[in-house]
């Protein structure tokens, strides 16, 4: 009995830490003003966290693992955008998201923006099969086409 507490404290642990790696902003111009600091792309994640089943399905596929958190951390400041059903935002919360779906006229979702760090748009995408590998390459042939 005494073996299987500190074994269960250590896999809370790791999965814990790996639920608290990928930060997602809400902020949009905190973030861009964050990823030309540290040169990297701004990731808008346009969902409907809670009502969207290919958002939900991405999320689940993509966003939540591993693989996909080392490379956000690397080269991405991710900003969700979202749009919930039954979750509630704030007024101004809602007020942005809806400036930035009229601004990237954004249409459905899961749609991903990826801007550079002077705010340029460099891609678009949305879900892809495949999980964080399929993902990633599929962001990366978008991202290096567009310079």
């Amino acid at each position: 009995m005494k073996k299987i507490i500190p074994i269960t404290a250590l896999v809370c642990a790791i999965f814990v830490g790996h639920a608290e790696e990928l930060k997602w902003l809400t902020d949009a111009t905190k973030a861009q003003a964050q990823a030309k600091a540290e040169k990297k792309l701004v990731f808008l994640d346009f969902t409907g966290s809670d009502w969207c089943g290919w958002c939900i399905k991405l999320g689940r596929e993509v966003f939540s693992k591993p693989e996909f958190a080392e490379y956000a951390k690397k080269h991405l400041v991710l900003v969700e955008v979202d749009f919930p059903r039954r979750k509630k935002l704030s007024a101004e919360q809602t007020k942005a998201n809806f400036a930035l779906q009229e601004k990237y006229q954004v249409e459905g979702y899961p749609t991903i923006i990826v801007l550079d760090g002077e705010g340029k748009k460099v891609a678009d995408l949305g879900y892809v099969a495949g999980g964080p590998k399929a993902f990633i390459a599929k962001f990366e042939k978008l991202t290096k086409k567009a310079g």
